[in-house]
């Protein structure tokens, strides 16, 4: 039996969880987030309420006013 069926998903970064903020802030969908890190969508939530990398959205909001 193949062991990497068995590999936990990928473990987010502060900068990812900054990517995932932005994204959910121009409204994408955890569900359509979650695959492109290889996480499923209850990580993507925890990123949107603080949970997992405070400040992540502080972060988001900062760059996207930098970039407006």
């Amino acid at each position: 039996m193949d062991q990497n069926i068995r590999k936990p998903s990928h473990r987010l970064t502060f900068e990812e969880a900054v990517e995932v903020q932005i994204r959910i802030l121009r409204g994408e969908l955890h569900s359509r987030i979650a695959p492109d890190y290889d996480v499923n969508a209850g990580r993507i939530s925890e990123v949107k309420t603080g949970k997992i990398h405070h400040g992540s959205y502080e972060e988001a909001l900062r760059r996207l006013e930098k970039a407006a």
